[in-house]
């Protein structure tokens, strides 16, 4: 049976600021690096083994994945469909604004030039059903919150309010099986 580990990417400036990333290219904080490092570490301790790291082209998730390859020695690369959601209009805005609570209630919605959720969970589920098809493989997926929203409810049953509210902190490893 194949298995699946999804890490976020560390803390990033705008996370401090609790401003939406999405698909902003926003870098690492010293603290985010730190925290893929103790990430590549605790694999290590926990013995967690797996053939392959794919990580979102952005730069958060590259650098953690890449921190944590070269502590695990497990071979990355960068998968094109792991990048976040854009949420156009909301990007750099508070995430915890009602206004954009709302608009997240709309999985059809583009968010004025951005990826609608229903788009972002068609990229998400086609990477997973490739992945689940070689079943000795165990992979680490190194990406987003809303990445990891749509992972979540790919393994299990999800009302709209359990897939806005669910989520996972910085550098939080969480496994799944095909």
């Amino acid at each position: 049976m194949g298995k699946l580990y999804f890490i976020r990417h560390g803390e990033t400036v705008w996370n401090v600021e609790n401003k939406i990333c999405g698909a902003t290219d926003i870098e690492l904080t010293e603290l985010g690096h730190k925290q893929a490092i103790e990430t590549g570490k605790k694999i290590v301790e926990e013995g967690i083994k797996a053939d392959e790291i794919l990580y979102s082209p952005l730069i958060r998730a590259a650098d953690t994945a890449k921190h944590i390859s070269e502590i695990t020695k497990i071979p990355a690369r960068m998968e094109p469909r792991l990048k976040e959601q854009n949420f156009g209009k909301w990007e750099s805005t508070p995430r915890d604004s009602e206004e954009f609570k709302k608009a997240k209630e709309f999985f059809a919605s583009s968010h004025d030039g951005g990826e609608s959720t229903l788009r972002l969970a068609q990229r998400i589920y086609n990477l997973l059903d490739e992945l689940k098809k070689d079943k000795d493989k165990t992979y680490i997926l190194v990406a987003h919150n809303g990445i990891a929203r749509v992972v979540e409810s790919y393994f299990r049953d999800m009302t709209n309010e359990e897939y806005a509210a669910w989520g996972v902190k910085n550098c939080e490893i969480v496994r799944y099986n095909f």
